[in-house]
């Protein structure tokens, strides 16, 4: 009598994108959370997401952390209250010293920078143009630098061309950080033909990260059947690298925050797969998204390498100290 063998699994091709995952301002934010943790015990308080990653803020929330809207759910409290990579309106710290609460300051360098980009255009008389998405928190923080009305914010093209400053010849350009880097250069473009003596920054602001995870979906998004982001649909630069693997002529490109998310009817058939993560995934999702691709197909994991990092930016001052001791 014969046993019939189990039917051998189909191969899968998978380009797993470097660089991807946590960037070094999500590293920075995440370890300063963990460092007040380990240092002053729970609580810490937390407004808002530390960064944009469900795995991330749960994982947080049962070492002790306790995340809050805004600082009036915060009670009288001598315990650490940091604020998250997205940066914040200058009414926050504010606020916080009033009430003499512990303040930590999470934000990222690269979001700062924009920040005091911004205040120094504002201070030589110029009006500020944010290219960014309308409500996400850092654009909430960068316009809450300055006055109201000092910043115009514009999301497309139709907002270049329905701009109407006060003074023309005397404006400066910012961006998020997380931007679509094709999108936003389109953007700058349309703004410099309107307005061609427009300041920009030194330096690009759209970040490192942001810019080589983008890449590295490019080179790859043509050459395979479908490609998987990992990250949280709230995460801005995780929406980005889907968009960009979606121009880039990627069939099938999703945004997925663990295995459980995957649609598997929309994988049936592929013989390629393109992997990578948003700037606020942890990699363990990303092992656990190919673990679960092996239970089905015989994997084959190929490394596709675009650029290298070595960004390091240090803790809070208020913890440095305290981590190394």
């Amino acid at each position: 009598m014969s046993v019939a063998l189990p039917a051998s699994k189909p191969r899968l091709d998978v380009q797993l994108c470097a660089p991807r995952g946590f960037c070094a301002g999500v590293v920075r934010a995440i370890d300063a959370v963990e460092q007040a943790l380990l240092i002053y015990g729970p609580p810490v308080y937390v407004r808002h997401e530390i960064v944009h990653n469900k795995y991330v803020v749960e994982g947080l929330r049962r070492k002790g952390a306790v995340f809050v809207d805004e600082l009036s759910q915060v009670p009288p409290t001598g315990a650490p209250v940091i604020f998250s990579a997205h940066g914040v309106p200058k009414s926050v710290p504010a606020e916080a010293g009033e009430r003499k609460l512990f303040a930590i300051d999470a934000t990222c360098p690269l979001v700062t920078k924009v920040h005091r980009e911004a205040e120094v255009h504002h201070r030589r008389g110029r009006t500020i143009v944010l290219v960014g998405h309308a409500g996400h928190p850092e654009v909430v923080g960068t316009m809450g630098q300055l006055p109201d009305g000092a910043v115009f914010l514009v999301e497309t093209m139709e907002d270049v061309a329905s701009l109407s400053p006060a003074d023309p010849e005397n404006l400066a350009y910012v961006t998020q950080t997380t931007l679509s880097v094709d999108d936003t250069r389109e953007i700058v473009d349309a703004l410099r033909q309107r307005f061609p003596r427009i300041a920009a920054p030194h330096k690009e602001d759209i970040c490192y990260a942001t810019t080589n995870r983008q890449e590295a979906v490019k080179a790859v998004a043509a050459r395979v059947d479908a490609m998987i982001v990992v990250g949280s649909p709230n995460s801005s630069n995780s929406q980005r690298l889907k968009e960009v693997a979606e121009r880039a002529g990627c069939p099938v490109s999703r945004l997925v925050l663990r295995a459980a998310d995957i649609d598997w009817s929309l994988f049936g058939n592929i013989r390629s797969l393109a992997v990578t993560a948003g700037a606020s995934a942890p990699e363990i999702l990303v092992e656990e998204i190919i673990d679960a691709f092996a239970a089905r197909y015989d994997v084959h994991v190929e490394t596709v390498s675009t650029a290298d990092e070595s960004v390091f930016f240090p803790l809070p001052r208020e913890l440095r100290g305290k981590a190394a001791e």
